[in-house]
């Protein structure tokens, strides 16, 4: 089995019936979308599903999976979701996707967090192969990008294929900020919201997830 598919089938037998669960977005993320859906049809399984992003709304409707809002639910009993590289301390840098925004407010009214990935995305310090995804406001872009400069990275606004500016479900920007490497992601991110301007990072830290690795023998868990 291919290794996403194999950590998205595991994370997906997880869910029970009458679970809140966020959806996360991205191809792992959507894996674990398919999974349940195949529940859905093969044992009736009966959840509600969180989406985190536009994408993720219209795979999970092509699905016939059940949805409803964060405002629906305060309380979301599981999210499944995606990363870009998780560290030996399950630190994430997300948002590669582009809705890191939304999969952070999910993240943080749940209960139980689940990070689905294949063994390239694990790396011993953050940063290594990529940049750290900033949503920022299109308001003062240039003057933002001169602030995340000054924190010693290489930011660049994220582009479509077409040369257009990506704009971000929340209508925002994301600066790909370039890091050397990131020993300290807390004090990082910490430095990044204080930038005005700055809306969210894709550094997701202290969240402590169960990480499931898929592989191509099975999966494994952190």
């Amino acid at each position: 089995m291919d290794p996403k598919e194999a950590a998205g089938e595991r994370a997906a037998s997880l869910v029970k019936g009458g679970m809140v669960v966020g959806l996360g977005t991205g191809r792992t993320a959507d894996c674990a979308t398919r999974a349940l859906a195949r529940r859905v049809a093969g044992e009736k399984l009966d959840f509600t599903g969180i989406p985190t992003s536009t994408a993720t709304v219209k795979l999970a409707m092509s699905l016939g999976i059940k949805l409803a809002s964060l405002d629906d639910h305060a309380v979301v009993d599981m999210t499944i979701d995606g990363a870009d590289e998780v560290s030996p301390s399950k630190d994430l840098i997300k948002g590669m996707g582009g809705a890191l925004l939304i999969e952070k407010v999910v993240a943080s009214a749940t209960k139980s967090y689940v990070i689905v990935a294949d063994e390239g995305k694990m790396v011993e310090t953050l940063g290594k192969k990529c940049a750290v995804p900033v949503e920022i406001l299109r308001f003062g872009t240039r003057q933002c990008l001169g602030r995340l400069s000054a924190l010693g990275c290489v930011p660049k606004i994220r582009a479509r294929p077409d040369g257009s500016p990506f704009v971000t479900d929340c209508g925002n920007l994301i600066a790909d900020c370039k890091f050397p490497e990131i020993k300290e992601p807390a004090k990082l991110d910490d430095k990044l919201h204080g930038i005005v301007g700055v809306v969210e990072t894709g550094l997701f830290v202290g969240m402590k997830p169960k990480v499931i690795v898929g592989t191509e023998t099975g999966t494994r868990e952190l």
